[in-house]
């Protein structure tokens, strides 16, 4: 009962926080349930498959320039429903392609996809456009972005939750153990991964094109900043990207301490990152709820046993 209380209890408070917070402490809300999204859809496919994906960044660029796009021709309902469209068809290209791929080689296709979308954009705008940006002209305020984001932040935990008490589930996390014996087992391992793929690119390019009205103009550097896919791969890590709740739980530390260290430190933040990363690899590889769930000292109910286990 308290297991299920408190996430209600928590939503209220985070539902009721943009009438309460000031505009400043606002955008800090909509930016951490950001890549608390970004962080949790990212481990739906990753966290058990144990595929690290770059990516992330190329379908949150590709939402908010599918906002860019339609935003003068389209309904704003309508606008997010292509963005997810959009989403799904460059996942579906991409996965039927690259899955097949595994370790370091996925990691290096994933990260130069988010730089190919980024330059075949930055090429038709140049040459077909005439231009490099865009503006949005969309009447909605940082109130709404925020609750859209929460709405996709609770559809993600849920969706992630089904997905690890049924098959689907199930079926990843063997795939992410030893491909060999869940092939053997039965799993189809491309309709596997292609879905789970498929779900987390869908809600990161709805993500990308929730926040887009926030940027108000919109261009390949802007949108496609690379940052965006280190940070989500870091927050998911931090938490426990296997955990349902691990992504959150690193995605808004290390949010907040993005924040201070680009304002503060605005040339050489990126080093720290990399410094975090590394201690994250390191010092917690299986991320913070693993460490706390570890007791710090195991109760053995046989006192030969516990000497056994501290000689």
């Amino acid at each position: 009962m308290i297991r299920l209380l408190l996430p209600l209890i928590a939503l209220v408070l985070l539902a009721v926080a943009p009438v309460m917070v000031t505009d400043y402490h606002l955008g800090l809300l909509v930016g951490a349930l950001t890549y608390i999204t970004l962080a949790t859809a990212w481990a739906l496919f990753s966290g058990h498959t144990h595929y690290i994906s770059l990516a992330t960044v190329a379908f949150y660029g590709a939402g908010a320039y599918t906002v860019a796009v339609l935003n003068e021709s389209l309904p704003y309902p309508a606008v997010l429903a292509c963005a997810a469209l959009v989403g799904a068809t460059m996942a579906l290209v991409v996965g039927l392609s690259t899955l097949r791929l595994r370790g370091v080689y996925f990691v290096i296709f994933s990260f130069g996809l988010a730089e190919l979308v980024r330059q075949l954009i930055t090429w038709f705008e140049v040459n077909v456009t005439g231009t490099l940006g865009r503006y949005i002209f969309l009447d909605i305020n940082t109130q709404q972005i925020y609750w859209q984001m929460l709405a996709l932040g609770v559809a993600t935990l849920l969706l992630t939750a089904w997905i690890n008490r049924n098959r689907l589930g199930m079926a990843l996390r063997v795939i992410g153990d030893d491909e060999a014996v869940a092939a053997h087992s039965g799993i189809n391992l491309t309709r596997s991964k292609l879905l789970a793929f498929v779900l987390s690119a869908v809600i990161l390019t709805l993500a990308g094109a929730i926040t887009s009205p926030r940027y108000v103009y919109v261009e390949p550097a802007i949108v496609f900043n690379p940052t965006v896919s280190f940070l989500t791969v870091i927050m998911a890590l931090l938490g426990g990207a296997n955990r349902l709740w691990g992504p959150a739980l690193g995605a808004v530390p290390l949010f907040l301490m993005f924040e201070w260290l680009s304002s503060n430190f605005p040339d050489s933040y990126p080093i720290f990152l990399g410094l975090v990363f590394i201690a994250v690899v390191f010092l917690v590889p299986n991320g913070l709820i693993a460490l706390i769930e570890r007791p710090v000292w195991r109760q053995k109910s046989n006192p030969r046993e516990r000497e056994e286990s501290d000689a």
